[in-house]
């Protein structure tokens, strides 16, 4: 039976956890994250509702891994990142003209 090297990593605010495992050829991402246990370490998210990727792109859960993967549990953002950024640029205009 042939076998995939693939890591799983999980960044946290403070601190990053990453497992290697080695799975059976024709495993899944769900199935790495399964495996890797790191979401039964305190972790609250909810892989369904935030989703998770593959060396930086999101993949569907059912994605095949390939040998050498980099599996990223992804955690729901806090903030939508246009209503930041667009909070930034009306603070940083006031600030320039004084208001």
């Amino acid at each position: 039976m042939k076998y995939v090297r693939v890591e799983v990593v999980y960044a946290l605010r403070d601190e990053q956890k990453t497992v290697s495992l080695h799975l059976y050829a024709g495993a899944t991402v769900q199935g790495a994250i399964t495996a890797s246990g790191l979401l039964e370490h305190g972790a609250a998210t909810d892989v369904n509702a935030s989703g998770a990727g593959i060396w930086g792109k999101r993949v569907p859960l059912d994605q095949i891994l390939r040998d050498g993967d980099r599996v990223e549990i992804y955690r729901p953002l806090l903030a939508d990142p246009k209503v930041s950024r667009r909070d930034r640029a009306r603070t940083t205009i006031k600030r320039r003209r004084g208001d």
